[in-house]
């Protein structure tokens, strides 16, 4: 369970992070409309390979719920990126953690000791690995609450899947049709802003943004990827230890941009990236 934990925060750091280089060349929601639609024909042709349609049922209105709420986040998430510093936004949004978890122990799941204990490590390490400034100028409100509600929304996907199937092949099901919602909400968003005048389309217009296919896919099956892995990973051990544990995507991301873009890390980054994988073997003990 805490490997497939692990992994989902891999996928969904690394998705992030090629989602957001994606966006400094492409409208964020074209971006969110691309990748989600690659993603459903690849796990189209899984359902129709692997029989999954015999796994409908009322669970699947949970995998619904959440493809109607994850754009609606996603976007917010964008939204609040634009207008205040990812230093802010990023800790905010790492807050979804909360929604799962409490679900979790309002049905009455109780981590133990040493749990508890890498839950708080796991979840200060998150925070400040997003770099959250201190002092300076005042974050507009509005930052604040696009941030807080990306968060809320994402955290509300988070409890959603994990309901939406108790079979391999249902969760290939569920995960389609998160899909194809998270596809029609997206898509008539799309279509809205491009009757305003919105711009939609990269600079050079389509060429650039077939050119740009490979990143979109990558961006749309990792995000597919870290759903199925935290699905799995929920269904094996407690919800609160696996929901902490995906939740390290930030970390990757700061990771991924030192890395490939040669940023350099914050100290108070470098410290919350100590953090979070101390905190991550005391759930890995406990």
């Amino acid at each position: 369970m805490v490997a497939l934990a692990l992994i989902t925060s891999l996928l969904w750091g690394l998705a992030d992070f090629g989602g957001g280089l994606l966006t400094r060349r492409i409208p964020a929601l074209t971006v969110v409309v691309a990748s989600q639609a690659l993603a459903a024909l690849a796990l189209g042709a899984v359902v129709v390979a692997t029989g999954a349609w015999s796994e409908a049922g009322p669970r699947l209105w949970f995998a619904v719920a959440a493809g109607a709420i994850g754009p609606v986040a996603l976007l917010a998430f964008y939204h609040a990126l634009a207008l205040g510093p990812m230093g802010v936004v990023s800790p905010l949004a790492a807050t979804a953690v909360v929604v799962p978890i409490g679900f979790a122990l309002l049905l009455g799941e109780r981590p133990g000791s040493t749990q508890l204990a890498g839950l708080l490590v796991v979840f200060t390490g998150v925070v400040l690995a997003g770099g959250p400034r201190i002092g300076g100028a005042a974050v507009p409100r509005e930052t604040v609450g696009y941030a807080l509600f990306a968060a809320l929304g994402f955290g509300a996907v988070l409890a959603l899947i994990a309901e939406a199937s108790t079979s391999l092949n249902g969760l290939f099901l569920a995960l389609f049709v998160q899909r194809v919602c998270n596809l029609a909400t997206g898509g008539a968003a799309l279509c809205a802003a491009a009757r305003r005048g919105v711009r939609v389309l990269p600079e050079g217009g389509r060429k650039a943004l077939v050119a740009a296919l490979p990143g979109l896919t990558f961006v749309g099956l990792a995000d597919v990827a870290a759903n199925a892995t935290y699905a799995l990973a929920v269904g094996m051990g407690p919800v609160t230890v696996a929901a902490s544990l995906a939740a390290l995507d930030p970390v990757v991301t700061a990771v991924a941009a030192r890395g490939v873009l040669r940023e350099r890390l914050r100290a108070v980054q470098a410290a919350g990236a100590g953090l979070a994988v101390a905190g991550t073997l005391l759930l890995a003990s406990g």
